[in-house]
């Protein structure tokens, strides 16, 4: 008893010192990649990521710092997901604004598992409530979906999941439109996944250019269930973005013969894919 309070101790001082490390370095985290995987939480797990986002373009600089991420296996193959996050947004010539941003809601379910010629599939529909203040630059302005659906197959070592899907953003200036990536992963060894994306979105507004970025990253396994995820790139066409990710995963719950994730981790939250 004296041991596993020991170890929920010694999780906790780790938690608390790689957050500092997020916060004190101000580099982009978040569970690292922007194409998202069909792969729900196991059954009575929970997953806390704690973690910080970078996204720099021409004229403007947006910092997640920090974010908090929920996710919980409510039933089998049915994830419910939670993201709350604190932006700093600085822009040419306004003043750096700081506070809460849009909080994300999102059920994940995986319809179809993976067999030997068939990829397992999943939709993942998430709301986006208007929390963040808009003047500040903090937040869209008002309530957003998005409505993706995700693939993925593993061979071995490798790992790739793909897929898209569809914004409904109606708030002034904004406009709806797709998104969609590629994201092929591999093992390195038990304490290393290394890989990379592509990953495209539309105009989201009448102004603004749609952007397709290249993304590097991977995974740390710190503990058994405990990892260091991180990620960073840059657009290859459309309007410029230089994007980072640096985040820490805890999973804990669960009963014996819950389905674990396979896949490596949820794709880019809160604001990434929706400015």
């Amino acid at each position: 008893m004296r041991n596993k309070s020991n170890q929920h101790t010694y999780k906790a001082l780790k938690i608390s010192a790689l957050a500092s490390l997020i916060c004190a370095t101000q580099v982009f985290a978040g569970p690292p990649f922007l194409t998202d995987d069909p792969v729900p939480v196991g059954y009575e797990t929970s997953e806390v990521y704690i973690f910080s986002t970078f996204d720099k373009t021409k004229n403007e600089k947006e910092i997640v710092i920090p974010a908090v991420e929920y996710n919980y296996g409510v039933l089998p193959e049915v994830q419910l997901h939670v993201v709350i996050p604190f932006i700093r947004a600085s822009e040419d010539e306004e003043p750096t604004e700081t506070g809460m941003g849009d909080i994300e809601l999102g059920v994940k379910y995986r319809f179809i598992q993976e067999s030997d010629y068939i990829p397992q599939v999943a939709i993942f529909p998430m709301v986006i409530l208007d929390t963040g203040d808009e003047d500040k630059r903090l937040g869209n302005g008002k309530t957003w979906y998005r409505l993706p659906v995700w693939m993925q197959k593993s061979w071995g070592e490798w790992t790739s999941f793909w897929g898209g899907g569809y914004v409904l953003n109606d708030a002034p200036d904004k406009k709806d439109y797709s998104f969609g990536g590629w994201q092929v992963q591999k093992d390195i060894n038990e304490k290393w996944t290394l890989g990379g994306e592509v990953f495209a979105k539309g105009k989201d507004s009448e102004e603004e250019q749609g952007t397709t970025l290249l993304n590097f990253g991977g995974f740390y396994k710190l503990d058994h269930d405990l990892e260091l995820l991180f990620s960073a790139g840059h657009s290859i066409n459309g309007k410029s973005h230089a994007i980072g990710y640096l985040g820490l995963l805890w999973e804990f719950g669960g009963h014996e013969g819950a389905v674990k994730s396979s896949s490596g981790k949820p794709a880019w939250s809160a604001s990434q894919t929706g400015r």
